[in-house]
């Protein structure tokens, strides 16, 4: 197996490999072409997600600026994802996002990790983790989620939690580290934001 295999598998590899660099600079240069645009170039912003992400449905806006380590070649996205300013997607492993997933600003998205040993460390080495994010997630701004993490559908995550561990579906969950606090129930169809009522 060699090494960008084992980049993609999960195992611990080197990341300065220079095979591995030229990929991740030319997906990079695509990148730097997207957070360029002007807000008037929404079409351009659109052409170039689809040639950098790996997999984009229809229906999605990423708010610039964007990063990405590889300029989103390892993320699969579903159709009418929104992204606010600041979207940071650690993807070095694949990041799958389901449909009508939406983040807000500074969110980061990681799959990236290195191992704890001192001596692997020092040799620069990594290893990544897919992330799987549900259809109809909403994610707070500032939120952090870790290597390996699996957040259900219809979740609710709120702002400044780290997500160190899987979130299930249908659920509202907070803090550092992140945990469930409730479900997503009947009140919510009545009230939007504490004592607000729904008037539509």
């Amino acid at each position: 197996m060699n090494n960008y295999e084992r980049m993609l598998n999960g195992q611990v590899y080197d990341p300065s490999e220079g095979l591995i660099m030229a990929e991740q600079a030319e997906a990079l240069e695509l990148l730097h072409d997207f957070n360029a645009t002007r807000p008037s170039q929404l079409d351009e912003r659109s052409r170039l997600l689809r040639q950098m992400f790996g997999t984009l449905g229809d229906g999605c806006y990423f708010e610039p600026p964007l990063r990405a380590n590889w300029g989103g070649r390892h993320v699969h996205v579903g159709n009418n994802v929104y992204a606010n300013f600041n979207l940071t997607l650690v993807d070095d492993g694949d990041i799958y996002i389901g449909n009508n997933t939406m983040f807000g600003p500074n969110v980061v998205v990681t799959t990236a990790g290195h191992p704890i040993l001192p001596e692997l460390r020092v040799r620069g080495l990594q290893f990544n983790l897919a992330v799987h994010i549900g259809s109809n997630v909403w994610i707070g701004s500032g939120a952090q989620i870790m290597p390996g993490v699996t957040i259900g559908d219809n979740t609710v995550i709120g702002a400044g939690s780290v997500v160190t561990r899987d979130v299930p579906s249908g659920v509202v969950a907070v803090g550092v580290p992140c945990r469930v606090v409730r479900e997503i129930s009947d009140h919510d169809r009545e009230f939007y934001w504490r004592d607000r009522r729904l008037d539509l």
